[in-house]
């Protein structure tokens, strides 16, 4: 199926039993395109269950989950299902509002969801209904915040300052740009290959 059509299937079975609007579309990506549906909050589930259960689509593989942060409008939950047998795959996405972020966990429809469940709480609060055991996964129990969330404050940017030129607009030595640097081992131009400065020829006697 082209990503097209697995769109347009997944959606057809879910106009079926949702509860609300699906949009179907197509990522970049050239011959690695994916189909993207997006879904209501209250249809994660059902999207999710429907894609690995309907035998035309039979995304069985759950590749990834992860969230986007899109600041004012809240939180994107996304999802890769791939089909190992048909060879084709599709991102789901719902977004979630700012507030009290939540969507129903998966684990039990794909186990292996548990990991992305938990590190995507972590790093962006969102909750997942469900899930059996939301405990923090990469960072120490006594940290605050979620370090993937845009307004988290890089602490290292506070406590010392960034050496050299920063971002644009932030140079404290008013440097329009910085110098050009070649990398390690590629010699100057000006003393290799045909654009090299020869020294002048000097005669017998040292003179030029």
């Amino acid at each position: 199926m082209t990503p097209e059509e697995v769109g347009e299937r997944l959606a057809a079975v879910l106009g079926a039993a949702g509860t609300g609007d699906v949009a179907v579309g197509v990522s970049g990506g050239g011959s690695h395109a994916r189909a993207t549906v997006d879904v209501p909050p209250q249809d994660w589930h059902a999207a999710v269950r429907s894609a690995r259960d309907d035998t035309e689509l039979a995304l069985d593989f759950f590749d990834w989950l992860s969230a986007v942060d899109e600041l004012p409008d809240g939180f994107t939950l996304v999802v890769h299902l791939w089909s190992t047998g048909h060879r084709h795959g599709v991102l789901l996405r719902t977004r979630l509002p700012r507030e009290a972020a939540s969507a129903p966990s998966v684990v039990d429809l794909f186990p292996g969801a548990s990991w992305h469940e938990r590190e995507t709480h972590e790093m962006f609060g969102i909750d997942f209904a469900g899930h059996p055991d939301l405990a923090p996964l990469l960072l120490p129990p006594e940290f605050e915040g979620h370090p993937l969330r845009k307004e988290f404050v890089l602490a290292a940017r506070v406590a010392k300052a960034w050496p050299g030129a920063k971002e644009p607009g932030e140079s404290e030595a008013g440097a329009s740009r910085r110098a050009p640097m070649r990398p390690p081992g590629v010699p100057d131009p000006a003393e290799w290959g045909p654009n090299r400065q020869r020294p002048p020829a000097t005669g017998p006697d040292g003179t030029v």
